[in-house]
């Protein structure tokens, strides 16, 4: 199992504010249709699973953005951790449980 945080971007956009959140918004959708455990924050979007599934959500969420831009901007960071599950939420709990008891 592993978590997997990337942000995938097209390198331009049409929008007048130069927003890029429509292309991003179809990434999250099809990362939130694959099921996998995941949390959007405002830079990345994390992934739980085994690597070849986060991979294939990856990919499609890259191939998403490919639709507004020909050119993409994709950053990966993972944390391989065979043997955990739920890492998504309990390395956060750890670090609160040691921040409460400061």
């Amino acid at each position: 199992m592993a978590l997997f945080a990337f942000s995938v971007a097209p390198a331009s956009t049409d929008d007048p504010d130069g927003s890029f959140s429509e292309a991003v918004a179809e990434a999250i959708r099809v990362v939130r249709e694959s099921g996998l455990p995941n949390e959007t924050t405002a830079m990345f979007t994390t992934l739980e699973g085994d690597w070849d599934e986060c991979m294939g959500v990856i990919k499609a969420a890259t191939e998403a953005v490919q639709k507004y831009s020909s050119r993409v901007s994709l950053v990966i960071k993972a944390d391989i951790r065979p043997g955990f599950t739920d890492q998504l939420s309990a390395k956060v709990e750890r670090v609160e449980e040691r921040l409460s008891d400061g």
